[in-house]
């Protein structure tokens, strides 16, 4: 018995998957265009309005892992330690501030009793 016609078999297969499976795809996925179009007025009103917020904090996110990558650190750990630097400068401004509105309702007293 010969194997020719199974490996030409298994070999229709894999082209079949390998070249049909991505042109499927590309059949039904909807265009950018298209999709947009499905959408409702108010949303597509709503995506335009955020378009220029979205298209910012996409490219600080890609500028923050330029910046991440940078480091001889992974990137995950290097994320990690800029959030903890974050989050340290908030709450280091947070008491800051509250340091100085107790200081203005300290001075707001003392005004008040000497009157």
């Amino acid at each position: 018995m010969s194997r020719g016609p199974m490996y030409l078999k298994m070999a229709a297969v894999g082209v079949i998957c390998c070249l049909g499976g991505p042109a499927l795809m590309y059949y039904v996925t909807p265009s950018e265009g298209e999709l947009f179009n499905r959408f409702s007025p108010d949303l597509q009103a709503s995506n335009l309005a955020n378009r220029a917020r979205r298209q910012r904090d996409y490219e600080d996110f890609v500028g923050k892992l330029k910046e991440y990558s940078k480091s001889d650190k992974p990137i995950w750990e290097a994320a990690a330690e800029a959030q903890r630097k974050e989050r340290e400068e908030l709450i280091r401004r947070t008491g800051m501030e509250e340091a100085e509105k107790e200081k203005m309702r300290e001075e707001l007293r003392r005004e008040a009793v000497g009157r």
